[in-house]
This record gives C-alpha cells, structure tokens and sequence, in this order.
C-alpha cells in the first residue's frame, strides 16, 4: 500500500512540475529551463519503471525476481539463511535505488543488515535472505510460507 501512495505522490509532483515548465513559468524563461521541468520528470520516471518488482517464482533450485521484461536468478544452492523480519528495513540509507517509486529497490544499508539489496513491494512483509556473499531482501505476499518454502528446497 505504501508503494502505491508513494506512486502516486511522485506522479503528482512530476506531473505539477511538467504542467509548470509548460504553461506556468513567466515568458522571459530561458527556453532550456522549460525543457528541464518537462524532461526530469520523464526520465526519472522512465529510469525507475524497468526496475520494478513484478512478482517472485520459487523453482526448485533458485529464486526467480520478476522485473519488467528480465528477471534476477538467485541460486538457492547460495542460500545461508532465511528469515521473516517487518523491521529489517528500518532506519535504512538508500545508497542507489528507488525508496518508494514503484517499489524499494537497490542498495540499502542499516546497521543490523550492513549493506544490503532490496528487490520489494511492501517493507512490512520483508524477508532476510542472507547469502554466501550478500543479503539481499524480498518482500513476498505471505513472508512466513516464503520461509518455509525457501528452507524445504534448501534441505530437499
């Protein structure tokens, strides 16, 4: 829910400052200016789209992390531990990435986690996966049976 309110508050400031560098600014505005307040809108927007978390796929030997048109392949082979946290993602830095435009996505960092990858929706439903060399979170419509998945084909 946060992430679609978070949508929605950008779109309608993008979309303010599209209309003001179109119709509201005086004339004596630099051309190049009016440009600016249409195009940054357009190209934050359109950055952020194609990193967008679609959904996750649990195959037997990997996670699979929809994105538009790609995905990322987590091994589950590369899986130390995997646990339901709702705070994990608290009194986080974003270092690179989206903190709410269609989702939480890339590389966070707080003092419990260190430096870490989220791939979510929905900070309240996080989900810790520590790996071989990273720890990464996801943030699946029910955290709990994700957890339990997850550790019956690391064990199976």
């Amino acid at each position: 829910m946060i992430v679609k309110i978070l949508t929605v508050a950008v779109f309608v400031v993008m979309f303010g400052m599209m209309t003001i560098g179109l119709i509201g600014l005086p004339d004596r505005t630099p051309p190049f200016a009016r440009v600016l307040m249409v195009v940054t809108p357009l190209l934050i927007l359109a950055s952020a789209v194609p990193f967008m978390v679609r959904g996750y796929v649990l195959r037997d030997d990997e996670l699979l992390i929809e994105r538009l048109g790609w995905g990322n392949h987590i091994p589950l082979t590369t899986v130390v531990s995997v646990e339901a946290d709702p705070d994990a993602m608290r009194c986080s830095i974003r270092l690179c990435g989206s903190g709410g435009l269609f989702g939480f996505f890339g590389w966070f960092r707080n003092g419990r986690l260190g430096m870490y990858r989220a791939y979510g929706t929905d900070p309240a439903r996080t989900v810790v996966m520590k790996l071989t060399n990273r720890t990464i979170i996801v943030t699946p419509d029910d955290p709990q049976r994700f957890v339990l998945e997850v550790s019956a084909r690391k064990r199976g």
